[in-house]
C-alpha cells in the first residue's frame, strides 16, 4: 500500500524546514534506512531516511522548496505491485496552529457574511496575488516589492516556486513593463492605529535608488540569529565585566604537551592543544568551583546546572554556530581538543544534529584570531553568562619595582544580571584566571 514521505521533525521547535535536495527521483528503489533527500533547518543540513521498503512513485515537494511545514507529505512510497499511475498526490497538510494564535482566532469577533465579490478580493489580497480575466497570479512579498520597484508586470513571468508562486529569482533578466495600478486602501481609524514598529522593508529601501543594490533574502540561519539577539538584548539584562589574564604559564606548558603529545606511524601528533583548549576547561572549571553562577535564569524559577556545558561559537559562512562541550570539567585537555575538532568541522558543513548545539550553560567567544584586543559578547539564551575572549599579545606590565613585557589577554564576561549579580560574576572571573594563569591547577 502506499505511504506518505513526511516533512520530518528534526527538533523538538522545528515547524518548518527546507527541502534541499532530493538523492533518490521518481521510479527508484529504496530500503529502510536508504538516504532519501536533505532537510535544511535555521542551522543544520540534516538527512531523511526511508523507514520502508519500496518504490519512490511520486515526488511532491521539489528541491530547493522553503518552508515546507512539519508533516507536510513531500513523496509517495509505492508498496510492492503497486505502479505509478494508479496513485494520486495526497493534499498537503497545512502547518501547525500555535497556541496562542489559536486563543487569538478564538477571541476574535465574529464578521460579517461577505458578499461573493467581497470575499474574491480578500482572498486575493490574503495571497498576495491579482488577476488578469480568469488567472491568478501568485508572488511571494518580496517579489512584488521588487517587481514594483523595477517597474516589472508579473504578468510577464512564471513563477518557479511551490505551485507556480512567483519569487524573487524569477525576477532576473525581466524586463521593466507597466507597473499594475496600486490598490487604493481604505485608511484606518485612529483606534484601530496599531502600535509603533520597526521601521518596514518599503520605508527602508526608499533611501536608496533602485539599482545600486541588490536584495539578498534571509536564509533560515540569518533569520533564527535575529531573532534571538533581538530576544536577548530586550530580555535579558546585561552587564559587562574585563580582566587582563598572563598567558606566559599556559604558553610554556601548551609546548611542552604538545611536544609530548603520542605520535602515530605516520609521525602525526594524537592532539595539538590551542590557547581555546585551555580556555573552555578554565570556564568549565571556573563554574564547578563558583556553582552558583552555574545557573539559568527562568520565571518560576532558579536551574543550577550540576555540570559545565560550554558552547563555543564556530562562525561559518552567513552566520554562527554555538557547538557545546558536554561535562567540560571532566575532560581533559586532549578530549576537549579533539572533541572540538570535531565539531567545528561540522558545524561549518552545517552536519551538526540538534543536541549539539541547543542547550548548554555557558559560551565562549574567541576573536583573538582576528587581533581584536577586547569587545563583549551578547548572551545567547538560555544561557546566563558569555565570556569574550581578545587576542593574546604582548604588553608591558609592571612587576614589582619592574616594567617587563608580557604575554596578555584580555576578556570580557557578559552576564544576565537576572541571574548573576555583579560580585558573582567578579568571582567566576577570578576563578578563570586563576586557572588560566597556573594552568597546572586544571590537572590537580
Amino acid at each position: 500500500m502506499a505511504t506518505n514521505i513526511l516533512m520530518p521533525a528534526l527538533s523538538p521547535t522545528m515547524e518548518k524546514g527546507k527541502l534541499a535536495k532530493w538523492l533518490k527521483k521518481e521510479g527508484d528503489m529504496v530500503k529502510s534506512g536508504d538516504i532519501l533527500a536533505e532537510i535544511e533547518t535555521d542551522k543544520a543540513t540534516m538527512e531523511v531516511e526511508a523507514v520502508d521498503d519500496g518504490t519512490v512513485g511520486k515526488i511532491l515537494v521539489p528541491e530547493g522548496t522553503d518552508e515546507v511545514a512539519v508533516n507536510t507529505p513531500i513523496a509517495v512510497l509505492l508498496g510492492e505491485g503497486e505502479k505509478l499511475g494508479e496513485i494520486k498526490a495526497p493534499a498537503a497538510q497545512p502547518a501547525p496552529v500555535k497556541e496562542e494564535e489559536k486563543r487569538q482566532q478564538s477571541a476574535e469577533p465574529a464578521k460579517k457574511v461577505a458578499t461573493p465579490t467581497e470575499d474574491k478580493g480578500k482572498r486575493e489580497s490574503a495571497a498576495g496575488s491579482k488577476t488578469n480575466g480568469s488567472t491568478r497570479i501568485f508572488a511571494s512579498p518580496l517579489a512584488r516589492r521588487i517587481a514594483k520597484e523595477k517597474g516589472i508586470d508579473l504578468d510577464q513571468l512564471k513563477g518557479s516556486g511551490p505551485h507556480g508562486r512567483i519569487v524573487l529569482k524569477d525576477l532576473e533578466g525581466a524586463k521593466p513593463g507597466l507597473k499594475p495600478a496600486a490598490a487604493v486602501a481604505t485608511p484606518p481609524s485612529p483606534a484601530a492605529a496599531p502600535p509603533p514598529a520597526p521601521m518596514a522593508d518599503e520605508a527602508i529601501v526608499k533611501f536608496y535608488e533602485a539599482g545600486t543594490y541588490t536584495v539578498v533574502p534571509h536564509d533560515g540561519m540569518r533569520k533564527i540569529i535575529a531573532q534571538r539577539l533581538l530576544q536577548a538584548k530586550q530580555t535579558i539584562p546585561h552587564f559587562y565585566l574585563t580582566i587582563a589574564c598572563d598567558l606566559e604559564n599556559l604558553l610554556a606548558i601548551r609546548e611542552r604537551l604538545n611536544a609530548h603529545a603520542p605520535r602515530d606511524k605516520e609521525k602525526q601528533p594524537a592532539w595539538k592543544l590551542s590557547v581555546n583548549d585551555f580556555i573552555i576547561k578554565a570556564l568549565a572549571l571556573a563554574l564547578q568551583r563558583v556553582p552558583d553562577a552555574n545557573v539559568t535564569w527562568t520565571e518560576s524559577g532558579m536551574l543550577k546546572h550540576k555540570s559545565s556545558d560550554v558552547g563555543v561559537a564556530v562562525a561559518i559562512e552567513g552566520g554562527l554556530f554555538t557547538p557545546i562541550i558536554r561535562n567540560a570539567e571532566r575532560k581533559t585537555l586532549s578530549q576537549i581538543s579533539l572533541e572540538m575538532k570535531d565539531l567545528a568541522s561540522r558545524a561549518r558543513k552545517r552536519r551538526l544534529a540538534p543536541h549539539e548545539y541547543q542547550g548548554g550553560t555557558t559560551a565562549v567567544s574567541n576573536l583573538g584570531m582576528f587581533g581584536i584586543r577586547e569587545f563583549a559578547a551578547v548572551i545567547n539564551p538560555p544561557h546566563a553568562t558569555i565570556l569574550a575572549i581578545g587576542t593574546g599579545e604582548q604588553r608591558p606590565v609592571v612587576v614589582g619595582h619592574e616594567i617587563k613585557i608580557r604575554t596578555q589577554m584580555t576578556v570580557t564576561l557578559s552576564c544576565d544580571h537576572r541571574a548573576v549579580d555583579g560580585a558573582l560574576g567578579a568571582r567566576l572571573l577570578q576563578a578563570f584566571k586563576d586557572y588560566i594563569e597556573e594552568p597546572a591547577l586544571m590537572m590537580a
